[in-house]
């Protein structure tokens, strides 16, 4: 794994985490005594930040990048569990081992803090141990909706809610524009959604035909017709 340190004036220059993330509640001079119990590093993709049953030692900020979590199943198969971006949070748990893995999909930049020292800010800081509560409820409601979307949705209306998500974390971290980073592979995709790669395929294909989307690039993702993928999330369940 390829580990660069990084300026601490860089790193809080470009932090999700200051606009929807851990450090958002914070003044200057508190941000300077948190960032002097982290460190910074700068990591490549498919790194792992930490692996399922590795021991609970240290809680990561995606300063840039996005992630996915995983975990292996009896059979040997790897369940994609959910996506991580820029601001957000990974490896609290109240476990003493991680439940799930958390590996890199693209370049990124990461701050990490030993637990024991999160501890204690958080002792020193009541508004960041609120606002990891804040993140705790709303990481508990995103994974309500994704049984809801797994259990209930039909296939193409999973495909457009995993759109609109995509949507809705770039709004919460303030980026603007019409085209979206969409790292993750078709089976990434395809195994968070409870589908097969041809399903997921075969209806990114009918979006675009039907003008709903378009695919600038690889990676990349522009939704043409919010309104119409609002319209088959909300309205379509399977029986």
């Amino acid at each position: 794994m390829a580990r660069e340190a990084l300026g601490e004036g860089e790193v809080c220059a470009t932090c999700g985490s200051r606009v929807a993330g851990l450090c958002r509640p914070l003044d200057a001079a508190s941000l300077d005594d948190v960032l002097a119990e982290t460190e910074q590093l700068s990591l490549s993709p498919r790194d792992m930040l930490f692996g399922e049953g590795d021991k609970a030692a240290h809680i990561y900020t995606l300063v840039q990048g996005t992630a996915k979590l995983t975990r292996l199943l009896p059979d040997g198969r790897e369940q994609v569990l959910g996506f991580r971006f820029a601001g957000d949070v990974l490896g609290y748990t109240g476990a003493d081992h991680y439940p799930f893995a958390a590996q890199l999909l693209t370049p990124a930049q990461v701050c990490r803090i030993e637990r024991r020292r999160l501890d204690g800010l958080l002792r020193r800081y009541p508004a960041l141990e609120r606002r990891l509560l804040d993140l705790c409820v709303q990481e508990l409601a995103a994974t309500q909706e994704q049984l809801v979307t797994v259990g209930r949705r039909t296939a193409e209306a999973r495909v457009a809610a995993f759109l609109l998500s995509l949507t809705e974390a770039g709004r919460r971290r303030h980026q603007v524009g019409a085209v979206l980073d969409m790292p993750m592979t078709r089976g990434d995709i395809a195994d968070f959604l409870g589908l097969t790669l041809e399903t997921v395929s075969r209806t990114l294909t009918a979006f675009r035909r039907r003008g709903w989307v378009r695919e600038p690039s690889h990676g990349r993702v522009e939704l043409l017709k919010r309104e119409a993928l609002l319209e088959l999330t909300d309205g379509s369940m399977e029986d």
